[in-house]
């Protein structure tokens, strides 16, 4: 590995590792630290360029950061994890699991999607916009550059198939919000692909564990002690 994560561990028991959405750190998962780490290990990362995570010289690509997690579990002698990921998050947890399916006990994946065009238009075409624009300027700024790399994740990024999920056997709680920016039949794609999952629709936009915490942290804890 080039790099080392930035991460912030608390807790005993299973390893419960969080992952973020792009642009964001670890702690997006304020609400959920404190409450799962009472009866888990819970390991909150920063993605690879993110938050305190240097960037590095390997490709910035859910692929790739999806590869940073497995040397990093492998780094911290965690056989196998609950993983819960958070929109980019979700997809690097849907994507490390694909490769990686023996090390993943259970997985949680909220506001995921499996390509670009499972965002609703009024969200994506701002998205599409600020990345070329962000691109016109990246060889004259680093900021334009480090700007283009983050909005390329949720422009050509991520690129699974559904057809794909069917080989995941673990449990897997599908979560999105009822306003969310990833539209519903995505959601439901997503849940009907996997063969042992479940969905929970809960009130909230895109960024539900953070604004509804209550009723996120309830549905994830109901959805591990199954």
């Amino acid at each position: 590995m080039d790099i080392k994560l930035n991460y912030f561990e608390q807790g005993q028991g299973q390893p419960l590792i969080l992952l973020h959405g792009n642009g964001e750190n670890y702690d997006y998962f304020e609400h959920q630290i404190p409450f799962f780490s009472d009866d888990y290990r819970v390991i909150a990362i920063d993605t690879r360029g993110h938050g305190k995570s240097p960037r590095g010289e390997k490709p910035f690509t859910i692929k790739q950061f999806a590869e940073d997690l497995h040397d990093f579990i492998d780094e911290k002698g965690v056989e196998k994890a609950i993983l819960l990921g958070f929109s980019d998050g979700g997809n690097i947890a849907l994507t490390f699991a694909l490769k990686y399916p023996d090390r993943v006990e259970k997985m949680i994946v909220d506001g995921a999607n499996l390509f670009p065009k499972g965002v609703k238009p009024l969200y994506q075409w701002p998205i599409e916009m600020g990345y070329r624009i962000a691109k016109l300027f990246a060889k004259k700024s680093d900021k334009a550059n480090q700007n283009a790399e983050m909005l390329s994740l949720m422009v050509n990024e991520p690129h699974i198939e559904p057809a794909e999920l069917s080989r995941l056997t673990m449990p897997v709680l599908v979560v999105a919000g009822t306003k969310d920016m990833i539209k519903e039949s995505h959601t439901r794609l997503i849940y009907e692909s996997l063969p042992n999952a479940q969905l929970s629709i809960l009130e909230g936009d895109h960024f539900v564990a953070n604004k509804n915490p209550e009723a996120f942290n309830k549905a994830v804890a109901e959805f591990l002690r199954k």
